[in-house]
């Protein structure tokens, strides 16, 4: 029905006034001239009777209005009474199309307020439901915070209960007190306190102090002192080297050693993905007891599955550099956290699961840990092991083994410039000629510009961002690369206020710790950096950098500061290190190439359409070493023989010729002992 049944009719009243030839040339409107003269065209229908006659002949009134039709079958009929009828029926139509009109529209307002009120009341849901997520993230920090520190205060706990510990940090601050390039007391304020009780206890025991430093270390790392036999019958011991993790592949690193009955891991980390696995051929070392295990530095590829050995052989010995036994329980703390988040979402919807180790599983793992300086020898069987700095990141160590009269090095993850946190690998007397050479291959395809070069390109992309009245966001690996960051921005661009984040502001107050016996502490917050306070700072912190964990933009906090910043045109996201392939890193990267508008992300279980209007570019820091510096190394060790590990195999072949060309004689990467090629080997791919 339509508003007005007399519309179609009346309009065709006008268009015949209209069509008269004293109106003819001129514009006029027949909607605007029904709505002025409604009742002068009723009138003249009603009264001239061949215009009723005209219209009955030539009007047509569409099928889907039937009451229009039946209304001007009456109004255009030539009998009188008829006309009048159908005048009183559309009179009563008309009214009672207001009265529907006016319902209509009271209904209308009823319907346009419940809505109203639906919107505002999913917009309280909405932000009550944001507020929870936020909220159980905070707890979900809150919790792991808590089972952090209380992997600490154990840890803290189990070195002041051991007196080998107490040597050593005593030992520590001797060393700063007499071991300086000029022979004088490093000007400390520990060290000067403790320089003249070490006098007071070598003149007491009847001793030079350096002479007291010397039995210290004894009791750190007791010599060799047997005393030879007057008839020696020896056997050379056969040492063999086999890696089982991170050989041709980046993670998972694992190097198995066997020597006269002892056998010893180097590293033992986690592959990366869902799930993290353990290293590929791990079972291998498992068929018999493993006496220690060499951790060389505390990410999570090279350290992430110690404590699933610790379960499985509870008298296992942890050996590593005094920083890294102190930064790994927080590594292995997240890392079970995630495998048991893991677990138990599998299990809600009905899928298997497990998780390699729990939080029990760390607690017994740090009690296990052993530290050893560098230079300090320390005996495990048959071997004596000798940590050596390998760069990197803070603690990082390269190992060199010791069987009889055979040596095997090990570099680990090794970088040979000086960074903000760690200077460059210090390659000992032990090391040099050795028989074999162990040496990751991360960037042996590459070519790094000056580290100077790269940090001045992250400075200006920043400072250019910050000026436009953009943030920038920096996803960062929570151990290493988030100090680098930060230290870059609190040293180079003090005036652009800077946010530290996630696990990695957690590790920075590590690194702070480790670090404050030293003669040059490091001191990362402080001044323009800050620890973030989340969930405010995501919408209240406009200008600035933002440095958050994770690095490859897998989850933590950087997901959720993704999803304030990438839409906003004029800030950046910066991605700092290696993506895998299959990550949300590598993912945004490719979508940037592309020019994709948006980028969906999974948000606490929430899936998201993030719209990509920032500007997304890669800033790597690599704290690797690239091919020269590998060469460098490899000269340097000059050992007999080199075999590469932890690196993409089509790259470490064209590196291997490099190799040969410079007359080093490259081993397979697989069984080696004695300074053979074990058969069957696994030579690469």
């Amino acid at each position: 029905m339509t508003p007005d049944p007399l519309l179609p009719i009346l309009r065709a009243v006008a268009e015949v006034f209209l069509s008269r030839p004293a109106l003819a040339g001129r514009e006029h409107d027949v909607d605007q001239l029904v709505t002025a003269q409604r009742e002068t065209l009723i009138k003249a229908l009603v009264r001239f009777r061949g215009l009723r006659d005209r219209l009955r002949r030539d009007l047509r009134i569409p099928d889907d209005q039937p009451e229009s039709r039946a209304l001007a079958t009456l109004l255009l009929s030539s009998d009188h009474d008829v006309l009048q009828a159908g005048l009183r029926l559309a009179e009563q139509l008309n009214r009672a199309n207001r009265l529907q009109q006016t319902r209509l529209r009271r209904h209308q307002r009823k319907v346009d307020d419940l809505r109203a009120r639906l919107e505002r009341a999913n917009g309280r849901n909405e932000h009550t439901a944001a507020d929870l997520r936020n909220t159980r993230a905070t707890l979900e920090e809150a919790e792991k915070r808590a089972e952090e520190l209380d992997i600490q205060v154990s840890t803290l706990q189990r070195r002041l209960d051991d007196p080998d510990s107490s040597v050593a940090d005593l030992l520590g601050a001797l060393r700063r007190t007499f071991d300086t390039p000029d022979g004088d007391p490093v000007p400390d304020r520990r060290t000067s306190a403790v320089a003249p009780l070490v006098a007071l206890a070598a003149k007491v025991a009847g001793i030079e102090p350096e002479a007291l430093v010397t039995a210290l270390q004894a009791i750190v790392s007791p010599p060799d002192i047997t005393p030879e036999p007057r008839v020696a019958v020896t056997q050379e011991l056969q040492l063999r080297v086999l890696p089982l993790g991170g050989a041709t592949e980046i993670g998972g690193s694992c190097v198995l050693i066997e020597a006269g009955g002892t056998r010893l891991l180097v590293d033992a980390g986690l592959r990366p993905g869902d799930p993290a696995q353990p290293p590929r051929d791990i079972d291998q070392a498992l068929s018999r007891p493993i006496d220690a295990v060499v951790v060389t530095h505390a990410h999570t590829d090279h350290c992430g599955y110690v404590p699933a050995l610790v379960e499985r052989m509870p008298r296992l010995r942890v050996i590593a550099t005094p920083a890294t036994v102190r930064l790994m329980p927080a590594m292995w703390t997240d890392s079970a956290k995630l495998m048991d988040l893991r677990r138990r979402t599998h299990r809600q919807w009905g899928a298997s699961g497990e998780a390699l180790y729990h939080g029990d599983t760390v607690k017994a793992a740090v009690q296990r840990c052993e530290e050893v300086p560098y230079g300090a020898r320390r005996q495990v069987g048959n071997v004596t092991l000798e940590l050596f700095p390998a760069g990197h990141i803070l603690g990082a160590a390269g190992v060199v083994v010791q069987a009889g009269d055979r040596r095997v090095v090990i570099t680990g993850d090794i970088s040979g410039f000086r960074q903000e946190t760690v200077d460059g690998y210090e390659i000992p007397d032990a090391a040099r000629e050795a028989d074999l050479l162990v040496m990751e291959s991360t960037c042996c395809a590459e070519i790094h510009d000056a580290r100077e070069t790269r940090v001045n390109d992250l400075v200006r992309a920043v400072e250019d961002i910050y000026s436009a009245g953009g943030r920038v966001l920096i996803p960062a690996f929570a151990l290493g690369r988030a100090q680098e960051l930060a230290l870059i921005m609190r040293n180079r661009l003090p005036h652009v206020p800077a946010l530290l984040d996630g696990m990695a502001a957690d590790i920075t107050s590590s690194f702070e710790s480790i670090t404050a016996d030293r003669g040059s502490p490091l001191h990362i917050v402080g001044g323009n950096v800050k620890r973030a306070n989340r969930p405010d700072d995501l919408d209240q912190f406009t200008s600035g950098v933002v440095i958050t964990t994770s690095g490859m933009l897998t989850g933590g906090p950087a997901v959720q500061w993704a999803a304030r910043i990438l839409p906003e045109a004029n800030s950046a996201l910066f991605l700092s290190g290696y993506q895998d392939e299959e990550s949300g890193g590598a993912r945004l990267l490719k979508l940037a190439e592309e020019h994709a508008s948006h980028l969906s992300i999974d948000d606490h279980g929430v899936e998201r359409r993030i719209p990509l209007r920032a500007r997304i570019e890669m800033m790597r820091l690599s704290a690797h070493a690239d091919k020269r510096g590998l060469l460098e190394i490899a000269d340097e060790v000059a050992a007999q023989r080199v075999m590469l590990v932890h690196g993409i195999p089509s790259r470490q072949r064209d590196f291997a010729k490099i190799l040969e060309i410079r007359h080093h004689r490259v081993t397979p990467t697989g069984i080696w002992h004695n300074g053979q090629c074990g058969a069957p080997g696994a030579p690469l791919p």
